[in-house]
């Protein structure tokens, strides 16, 4: 059985462990390249975009996969309907792998906001602002008005900041709730924006906030494509145990 699987994340690297070493399964694993050196996947795996939807369409149908499995970020919407359309036209089932959003507790300070764009209605001019949302969503934020802004990347940055009161800090994850403790009150944060990304991976950075009594504010992720859908990874390959 031949699937093809969109990764990019803790769910998506631990389905590509289990079916790699299935031998009923011919695995292809897909990077979208954000990052230069990711972690291993098991199985043959791809790296870099596809060329738009006609190339992604080719693609999928040169390489006669029986299933796909979308086990990208939830806010890698944009893929994740371009697949699920291709899919469809091809007539191959298609899974979306989507986590549960993260659910505040009654020590928590959250506040949800609809998009990037709503960010800055949220932030205060005398805030140093931790923005754990990963570089590429600065435009769509938009420039704060901020005393200080800080943007976590795992690469080192291809030039300075695009704010003049932003600057860069450098990490690759997974992060323990005392590294984030550190990082926040070392860096003086007054507040914490993030993506509602769900799963384990983010979530020490939320506990750190919790325990230091920061605010934080959670961008909400955008729509989904129909289609199925599996909250966990033994979902998944119940999902593909039944085809």
């Amino acid at each position: 059985m031949k699937i093809l699987l969109l990764a990019g994340t803790y769910e998506a690297r631990q389905i590509a462990l289990r079916l790699g070493r299935d031998g009923r399964i011919d695995l292809t694993a897909s990077l979208a390249g954000a990052t230069r050196a990711p972690l291993p996947l098991d199985g043959a795996v791809r790296v870099g975009g596809f060329g738009g939807r006609q190339g992604q369409q080719d693609f999928m149908a040169a390489g006669g996969f029986d299933a796909v499995i979308d086990a990208t970020h939830p806010f890698a919407h944009r893929i994740s309907f371009r697949t699920h359309s291709i899919c469809a036209a091809l007539g191959v089932p298609y899974l979306q792998v989507l986590r549960p959003g993260w659910a505040a507790t009654g020590a928590d300070d959250w506040t949800f906001v609809a998009d990037e764009a709503g960010v800055a209605a949220k932030v205060a001019a005398n805030m140093t602002v931790f923005l754990a949302t990963g570089p590429g969503s600065l435009a769509a934020i938009g420039q704060l008005p901020a005393a200080r802004v800080l943007c976590r990347v795992i690469d080192a940055p291809e030039g300075p900041f695009p704010w003049e009161n932003g600057a860069w800090r450098r990490g690759r994850p997974p992060f323990s709730v005392e590294d984030e403790v550190e990082f926040l009150r070392d860096e003086g944060v007054d507040l914490l924006v993030t993506k509602n990304a769900g799963g384990r991976g983010g979530w020490a950075k939320l506990e750190a906030a919790r325990a230091l009594g920061l605010p934080v504010v959670l961008i909400d992720r955008p729509p989904q494509p129909p289609g199925e859908k599996a909250e966990s990874v033994e979902t998944a390959l119940d999902w593909i145990e039944r085809l």
